[in-house]
């Protein structure tokens, strides 16, 4: 998963400065409001991630995605997509309603990957100030989704 992590953080640092960069220190996943999912192939090998920070106390409950990654070689076979759905069922075994992401409009790739998942644009959230390179996003999740 490492390897994963450190291509998502190059690939971030490849399109936006160090102000609109906000791809997440490997280390934050070790908090207990902090999840990582793994999509491993046969032979065992990582082939891509998603991260979840909850934040239960707001209401709603809500949680971020970040650092949504799916390796080169496993791309075109809806691997991003399974990662969401496997991280929105996981955020409602854990009581979130909504899911909120930020992300860069300098990769359309995946805006429209998390357009394709019912996400829609809003305005920023927690810490985030609006800004060119980022945009905002959320999805309200049902229990029977």
């Amino acid at each position: 998963m490492a390897r994963l992590l450190a291509a998502n953080s190059a690939l971030s640092a490849s399109l936006y400065p160090v102000e609109g960069n906000f791809a997440l220190d490997p280390a934050a996943f070790g908090g207990p409001n902090a999840h990582v999912l793994v999509a491993r192939g046969a032979d065992g090998s990582a082939l891509g991630c998603i991260g979840l920070l909850a934040v239960p106390g707001d209401v709603p409950a809500w949680g971020e995605m970040k650092s949504v990654y799916v390796s080169p070689a496993a791309r075109g076979a809806k691997l991003g997509l399974r990662l969401i759905a496997a991280l929105e069922a996981h955020a409602l075994e854990l009581g979130l309603t909504v899911i909120r992401l930020e992300t860069g409009p300098l990769n359309p790739a995946a805006i429209e990957l998390y357009r394709r998942a019912g996400y829609v644009e809003r305005g920023p959230f927690g810490g985030y100030e609006p800004g060119p390179y980022s945009l905002f996003m959320e999805r309200t999740l049902a229990a029977n989704a």
